[in-house]
């Protein structure tokens, strides 16, 4: 049976931070995940996450000014100390919550940048961390992201992904696949899971269009995670959506896996 980790950066958004992981553990949640961790000091996201009882999934190397529009920073050429500075307080992070993921989130490109001098940085940087995480107990994740909702990111589809992956070569260096992107950018979701699970580390769902919790739009999740079950994978499904209505009222696709 597929066990599920609620993104809270989508999930219980009336309410606080904190006080979203003691709701998802009361709707039977398993794991947490988000964006990132940072604006709460690690102690108290630590002490929130035990109180719990839940395991934390996985969540973002820094990313950049978020809210102002950024969305990663390890594709930039003048942002390199950033990132890695920002790895480093990721993986502070994890060994508090005894996380054993952390996603890189690759950027924008910039207007008129030399796509060559992107994908290089991306890779020197990915090199990088991965040692570091590597030395940490933790794997290193990267996303494609589809171009709909990110216009102008990096990262897109999986066959990218690969690439990175290859020039990175390391064996501490994974894709995080979410449906929701990959169907919006490429389709072909099972068969492209199947060939590439050995190189997935975290998986994420949505419905499409609206991004929404399954069964409100066209992926046919109910097959998906029965085949999710029958590839071997024992991971983490993350449930990064935006409800229709409130999070708890969105819940009915998940009970019958719940029993």
């Amino acid at each position: 049976m597929p066990k599920f980790s609620a993104n809270l950066s989508f999930l219980y958004q009336d309410l606080p931070f904190l006080d979203r992981f003691a709701a998802a553990a009361r709707d039977g949640f398993g794991a947490l995940e988000y964006l990132g961790p940072y604006t709460e000091p690690k102690e108290k996201v630590a002490d929130a996450l035990k109180a719990s009882g839940l395991k934390q999934a996985v969540f973002n190397v820094p990313s950049g000014d978020w809210a102002g529009g950024e969305r990663g920073i390890a594709c930039l050429p003048d942002r390199v100390q950033e990132f890695r500075d920002g790895v480093l307080l990721a993986l502070d992070y994890a060994k508090a919550l005894d996380c054993s993921r952390v996603n890189v989130i690759s950027g924008l490109v910039p207007k008129g940048a030399d796509l060559d001098i992107l994908e290089n940085t991306l890779v020197e940087n990915l090199k990088h961390a991965a040692l570091r995480c590597a030395d940490a107990g933790v794997k290193l994740l990267i996303e494609p992201i589809n171009l709909r909702d990110i216009p102008g990111f990096l990262l897109s589809t999986t066959g990218h992904a690969e690439r990175i992956l290859e020039k990175v070569g390391s064996d501490n260096f994974y894709i995080q696949y979410d449906f929701y992107h990959m169907q919006i950018m490429q389709g072909d979701l099972i068969p492209t899971f199947n060939r590439l699970k050995d190189k997935i580390a975290h998986v994420q769902i949505a419905d499409n269009p609206g991004r929404s919790e399954p069964g409100t739009g066209e992926i046919n999740y109910d097959f998906i995670l029965l085949e999710l079950d029958r590839l071997g994978y024992d991971g983490w499904v993350g449930c990064e959506y935006k409800p229709k209505a409130g999070t708890r009222e969105g819940l009915g696709w998940m009970k019958p896996y719940l029993r």
